[in-house]
């Protein structure tokens, strides 16, 4: 039976990563005192470009972002090009294509830092980087990044973006096969993404430590937390989320030979899949559903 361990790392990223979405939009006081028909327009894209993230469509979401970078850089808007950047980088990474990510997240890096006033947004860009680092199987070159953008938001008091981080840096310890060191930052989060509200990145980190316990033979632990997970994610409305826990869910009933459950939430999640188009994870589902029939 395949495990969604992969499939959870690359859908896991939007859930997490500290993207364009928590970082405040900053805009030179020029635009303010005399808004331009461009400059309401690179408005209207992102707000566009965020929401098609939280609904878990990455595709259209770099597709929206390269709007942005298209209207951006011609006019020197660097908060919008740098948004821009971070939001295809993340993006990609979302879809695991790390290596296509890093090629945005570099450049946005040097134009975040020239931003005075971004620290938050150096923060999002470094995690981001981290988390590309993590997909590549480059787990000290991960944590490098993600421990620059810790110390960022714990000097600026970013409570949602320290909890962020350590989701991420539980990741990458859960790599590295060191399931108590995972733990032990995913219970750092786990609060503090509660005491922010941020219900997304609660049901994430929910899901990730179900992940652990599946992955160390603790199934009915694993199914207290993706239990947890499952409401927040159709709270939220992130299907993409809700799809990849279902299958989760469905891999522990397996796991304790419950064949027939597995088949109720594997339908479920398959269901999802193809109507987000996620080829990945459609291919997942139907290859676990496979092993199932295949074991009559």
């Amino acid at each position: 039976m395949k495990s969604m361990k992969r499939i959870i790392s690359s859908v896991l990223i939007w859930g997490v990563c500290l993207t364009p979405l928590t970082v405040p939009l900053m805009v030179q006081p020029t635009w303010a005192q005399s808004p331009s028909t461009q400059s309401q327009e690179l408005q209207r894209l992102t707000d566009l470009a965020r929401q098609q993230g939280e609904q878990g469509k990455p595709k259209q979401a770099i597709e929206t972002w390269q709007q942005v970078l298209a209207i951006s850089r011609p006019l020197k808007f660097r908060w919008f090009e740098s948004s821009a950047l971070n939001g295809i980088g993340f993006n990609y990474n979302r879809m695991g294509q790390s290596q296509e990510a890093l090629k945005y997240l570099n450049q946005a890096l040097p134009i975040m830092r020239e931003l005075l006033g971004n620290d938050q947004g150096v923060a999002a860009t470094l995690n981001n980087m981290g988390e590309a680092y993590r997909s590549l199987s480059m787990p000290q070159e991960a944590l490098k990044y993600l421990n620059q953008s810790l110390q960022i938001v714990r000097k600026v008091g970013d409570r949602a973006g320290e909890s962020t981080t350590l989701n991420n840096i539980a990741l990458v310890y859960n790599n590295m096969e060191q399931p108590q060191e995972a733990l032990k930052y995913f219970n750092q989060s786990l609060p503090m993404a509660r005491e922010v509200g941020d219900r997304s990145g609660e049901a994430t980190t929910l899901n990730n430590i179900g992940e652990v316990y599946r992955s160390i033979s603790q199934p009915q632990e694993a199914l207290k937390y993706y239990n947890q997970a499952l409401p927040i994610l159709r709270e939220v409305g992130d299907r993409s989320m809700e799809g990849t826990t279902l299958n989760n869910i469905g891999v522990v009933y397996y796991s304790i030979s419950q064949p027939q459950e597995a088949l109720k939430y594997y339908n479920q999640a398959l269901a999802i899949a193809r109507e987000i188009g996620d080829r990945t994870l459609e291919a997942t589902i139907l290859e676990n559903i496979k092993a199932i029939n295949n074991s009559k």
